[in-house]
């Protein structure tokens, strides 16, 4: 509630202030005209500029020129229109054309002084003193001979003269009215022009900002939320910019000259008429629960009749639209006001500012209607500033739906994230489980010495198995690191250790591929060091893994190098080599994203799911590294990262050869009581066929391994 004060307060304002500037522009600033004269000799112009109002010499269906300007034969109201003008008791018609007659008496002692003409119905020749000063088309006698043409035009009063006469020839046949309803405006030369000056600078600053941000809402609803409000929105924009320079002043006109008047006034109802259907059309995607539906499109069907009637039928017909429907959009925007206290009474987005906007967009209207009708000349600065406020508001309105609409597809996203990796995870875990009762099947079947053909067909079947199951434990660690699970251990490392366990695990398949793979260890790597030995081995496997994939001539080396060592902390790089197939240079951040392999062909030789550097990059960023590669293609790639550890006290040892796998003689589990917990049927099946045998695929040897220390350690007997 505290903000809908506020903008009332703005509003209220607003109000006050156009109030008081337009009764001094409307009382204060006006001369008498008695019988053709009007005398400004008393007149400050330093303070203002004067209209004239009153009655002057007038000659109907005549064209005087300086030369007959006695045969003027009555007088008549001005300014006025021909529609509302009686001459010897008949009122003539919008249509014809006539003379008028003026005589200014101005004081010796005064600064030069200039006239700005208005737009008048629709064509004009202004005499000063003798000479033609300013022309608007052709006032012909006839259509044939007469042309319309509506420009502002400011001209100069001549300096030295007590007395000027003007005469000014005025035709019509082109609007359903005809003559002048504006006055003449006098004042100081310099003050004149450069009011002229600003008054077209304005109009076309305020246009453009309109029109630009018309534009910038069309780029949003084609590259954002295609939200029906923001395209009829920007729209309208668009359109009612012609209004601000094709209208009212007709700046437009006066920077363009040669434009067709039958054009500009067609397009000046057009962007009436199409700009309060837009504007309706916005209104009803922007609050559709609280319009009333059928006047809305009532509303929108007649200012469609309306633009096809401006379209097809000549000015004199259409413009005699323009009354009825004035009054029609002042009634539009009373109902205006109605839905959007509504809106606001329902907490829609930003409907205050959609209230507050709306209601300044009716005091405008009031006072350009109070304009049209010749009851006010509201207030120039005051109207910019309306309409800035208008648009402003209204673009507040958007940027809050926009942001609305961001928030609740941000939320959507995250739900469908969090959804994504449950569904991953528990995926995941469910495929994980076959995979391990078949990789544990066809272990038993190996051993049971098959036939050449089956055990062939039992290595491709573990072989796609395993990197099944490689894939699978991939898109689990990738969806930890997303969702911000992963945690690291500080622990006791032997770093030697790790690299020369992943290395040797690699040599086999090194060795099917005819490559070497080579360790070289850094001699100053005499401690153990506090780190997360199972990080670690993962990044390690996954460059080692990758280096062996992709190396078919040559050898694989990886090295641990020290960096620097002080008395608590250690340096070292990490770095795999190979000779391999390399990597384009513009194609090495590529490998980093997510599902990305250097080029369609990589995924197709080699397999894979493109998530293993990526991983590998993550864990490192998570621990302070960063993951740099050195490739040209053909010739191979080096992986490294450079990683800081604490060093413990503790000294490595002299790091003996793994000892053989014990032969099936030998059961290292023999007489040992182990209780198996498991859900699976094919599970046990094979786990119990392996401890009976007293042999354990490797995974499961580490697990025994560690529960049998533990059992050792603490003297607890294990079931």
């Amino acid at each position: 509630m505290k903000n809908l004060y506020h903008h009332f307060f703005v509003l209220l304002l607003v109000i006050g202030s156009s109030f008081f500037v337009n009764k001094a522009a409307a009382y204060d600033s006006t001369i008498n005209i008695n019988k053709g004269v009007a005398d400004l000799r008393n007149v400050n112009f330093t303070d203002k500029a004067v209209m004239l109002k009153g009655t002057c010499a007038f000659a109907w269906q005549q064209l005087l020129t300086p030369a007959n300007a006695d045969r003027f034969d009555s007088y008549t109201s001005f300014p006025q229109l021909w529609n509302n003008t009686v001459v010897n008791g008949k009122t003539i018609t919008a249509a014809g054309y006539a003379t008028y007659g003026f005589t200014l008496l101005l004081s010796h002692n005064r600064k030069p002084l200039a006239m700005t003409m208005p737009m008048v119905y629709c064509s004009y020749r202004l005499f000063i003193n003798g000479e033609e000063a300013a022309v608007n088309g052709n006032p012909g006698i006839d259509r044939e001979t007469y042309s319309a043409k509506w420009i502002p035009v400011t001209v100069n009063l001549p300096e030295n003269a007590d007395t000027v006469q003007l005469m000014l020839q005025i035709a019509n046949f082109s609007h359903y009215k005809g003559g002048a309803n504006l006055s003449m405006e006098i004042g100081e030369s310099k003050a004149l022009f450069l009011q002229k000056e600003r008054i077209i600078s304005g109009d076309f600053l305020l246009a453009g900002c309109l029109f630009m941000g018309g534009l910038f809402f069309l780029g949003l609803y084609f590259f954002g939320t295609r939200d029906k409000a923001t395209l009829y929105f920007s729209l309208f924009c668009m359109l009612y910019s012609y209004r601000l320079v094709g209208s009212s002043a007709y700046s437009l006109h006066a920077v363009f000259p040669n434009l067709n008047w039958e054009f500009t006034v067609r397009m000046e109802y057009l962007s009436l008429f199409g700009g309060v259907f837009l504007f309706f059309q916005y209104i009803r995607n922007l609050y559709p629960k609280d319009i009333y539906e059928p006047l809305v499109k009532l509303v929108m069907l007649i200012c469609g009749l309306l633009c096809i009637i401006t379209v097809a039928t000549p000015a004199t017909l259409f413009t005699q639209l323009l009354n009825s429907f004035l009054f029609i959009v002042f009634g539009c925007i009373a109902y205006l006001i109605f839905v959007f206290i509504k809106a606001y009474m329902q907490k829609r987005i930003a409907a205050g500012y959609a209230l507050t906007s709306v209601a300044v967009l009716l005091l405008m209207q009031l006072f350009s209607e109070l304009e049209y009708f010749g009851v006010v000349m509201p207030s120039r600065l005051l109207m910019f500033g309306g309409h800035i406020m208008f648009f402003f508001f209204q673009s507040l309105i958007l940027s809050f739906r926009f942001s609305y609409a961001l928030k609740q597809s941000k939320m959507l996203a995250e739900q469908g994230l969090q959804a994504k990796s449950e569904f991953l995870s528990t995926m995941s875990h469910e495929i994980r489980t076959p995979l391990n009762s078949v990789i544990g099947m066809s272990n038993l079947m190996l051993r049971n010495n098959p036939r050449p053909d089956q055990k062939e067909q039992l290595d491709v079947l573990q072989f796609s198995a395993r990197n099944l199951l490689n894939i699978v434990n991939d898109i689990l660690d990738y969806n930890k690191i997303e969702a911000g699970k992963i945690s690291f251990e500080v622990i006791e490392t032997n770093l030697p250790d790790i690299l020369s366990n992943i290395v040797a695990g690699a040599k086999n398949a090194a060795a099917e591929k005819g490559i070497e793979i080579e360790l070289k260890l850094d001699e100053g790597v005499q401690h153990y060091v506090l780190g997360d030995p199972t990080r670690l081995s993962q990044v390690m496997h996954n460059l080692i893994g990758n280096a062996v994939k992709f190396t078919h001539d040559g050898g694989v080396t990886v090295e641990l190098s020290v960096l620097e060592k002080k008395q608590d902390t250690i340096t070292l790089l990490f770095s795999v080599k190979d000779t391999g197939i390399g990597i384009a240079k513009e194609k090495q951040q590529l490998i980093f994203e997510e599902f990305t392999q250097a080029d369609s062909s990589t995924s197709r030789s080699f397999g894979g799911t493109g998530l293993g550097l990526t991983i590998t990059k993550k864990i490192l960023n998570l621990q302070g590294s960063k993951l740099q590669l050195d490739s040209e293609p053909g010739k191979g790639a080096t992986f490294y990262f450079v990683q800081n550890f604490k060093l413990t006290t503790k000294k490595l040892m002299v790091r003996e050869e793994a000892a053989a796998m014990p032969d099936k003689s030998n059961q290292p589990l023999n007489g040992a009581n182990i209780l198996l917990v498991e859900d699976n049927h094919i599970n046990i099946l094979v786990a119990k066929t392996f401890l009976e045998a007293g042999e354990l695929p490797l995974m499961w040897q580490k697990m025994v391994r560690k529960l049998l220390i533990n059992w050792i350690l603490t003297g607890t007997r294990w079931y």
